[in-house]
């Protein structure tokens, strides 16, 4: 079990290296999300787990991760409990598995920084010189949802240093088969109370969110071209250059604009018949639903009125019959003597 009290006397080992930039892949991000919405999902809670990679093209890669039993005191947050057992374990596990993803440090739900997350990393520093902490932002926000940091050294008032946190550039990053795989996942996760209609537009402000973001970038950085901040890049201008002439020019063409507009007007007027076959479809089968529920249910109500009336009991022509055919036999007897006699 970790204990969390720090010991100020101890001195870690500093890296002389810059920290290398982190790249997340979409497996730690679902497996973060998972963790989460298991364990602290509509709670204050917050989930912690183990961070596995390797060092590729001088960037560090975050290829996996796995979760760990984690407590805290919501009231006392230097009061905390980590399974570092369980952790060690699971990591021989990892280990067996696959040898070249090694621990490279840690995650947290977040959202911000804890006063314990430093004792924390420093506990991390058992398994790896420099670890990596990676605050996952899980609530859905449309910022980057992720935010890497290092501990660095800093002078205190007191005798000694103390450690903090400084942030690292971190990104997202996936190999092919993984960017497959997503691509996928994401085609299947549709909300089913969506209608198509809707899930279309809500695709379209996506698109133009993010290329408005994308075009503040590149305004951004030219002014800072401008102002001499940055220095010029050629390649990168000829680029820029490349995509403002794959533009149309729209505005100069009146024919252009028709056009393009007559084509958006098709395509909107399709998806609102379709929309619209869909929404008659839907009230035809309901209405076949309730005529088929009204049919069964005066079946039901026959059947039992059957079942109800009693059956007609035949004994009294039966007894008719038999007393007939009785008088009939005696009189083919009586018969039959009167002959007799007579020879």
């Amino acid at each position: 079990m970790a204990s969390s009290v720090a010991n100020n006397s101890e001195t870690f080992v500093e890296s002389r290296n810059r920290p290398l930039d982190v790249v997340v892949h979409p497996i730690v991000l679902l497996s973060v999300v998972d963790h989460y919405a298991r364990l602290a999902k509509g709670t204050s809670k917050r989930v912690i787990g183990t961070l596995l990679g390797e060092i590729r093209e001088n960037k560090l890669h975050v290829l996996s991760s796995f979760a760990i039993p984690f407590e805290e005191d919501l009231r006392d947050p230097r009061i905390w409990f980590l399974d570092h057992n369980y952790h060690e374990q699971l990591a021989a596990m990892h280990k067996k598995v696959n040898a070249k993803e090694t621990i490279v440090g840690w995650y947290s739900s977040g959202p911000k920084i804890k006063p314990a997350d430093i004792q924390i990393h420093e506990l991390f520093r058992k398994y790896v010189t420099e670890p990596v902490l990676i605050i996952m932002e899980v609530t859905g926000k449309e910022t980057m949802p992720m935010e890497a940091y290092y501990a660095v050294q800093e002078k205190s008032h007191e005798v000694g240093f103390t450690r903090t946190f400084r942030s690292v550039p971190s990104t997202f990053g996936a190999d092919e088969a993984e960017e497959v795989g997503t691509e996928h996942l994401l085609r299947d996760i549709r909300n089913s109370v969506t209608s198509t209609l809707a899930h279309r537009v809500k695709e379209k402000c996506t698109s133009e969110k993010a290329m408005i973001g994308k075009l503040s970038d590149i305004k951004e950085y030219l002014q800072l071209v401008r102002e001499g901040k940055y220095p010029y890049n050629a390649s990168i201008i000829d680029k820029l250059q490349d995509i403002f002439n794959e533009i149309p020019e729209l505005f100069s063409n009146q024919d252009m604009v028709r056009h393009c507009q007559n084509e958006l007007n098709d395509q909107y007027l399709a998806i609102y018949i379709g929309s619209i076959l869909r929404s008659i479809l839907a009230l035809h089968n309901l209405v076949q639903n309730k005529i088929q529920s009204k049919k069964f249910l005066e079946n039901e109500k026959e059947e039992k009125e059957q079942k109800k009336t009693p059956a007609k009991e035949p004994g009294s022509s039966t007894e008719v019959n038999t007393t007939q055919v009785g008088k009939g036999d005696i009189g083919k007897g009586d018969q039959k003597k009167a002959s007799d006699k007579k020879k």
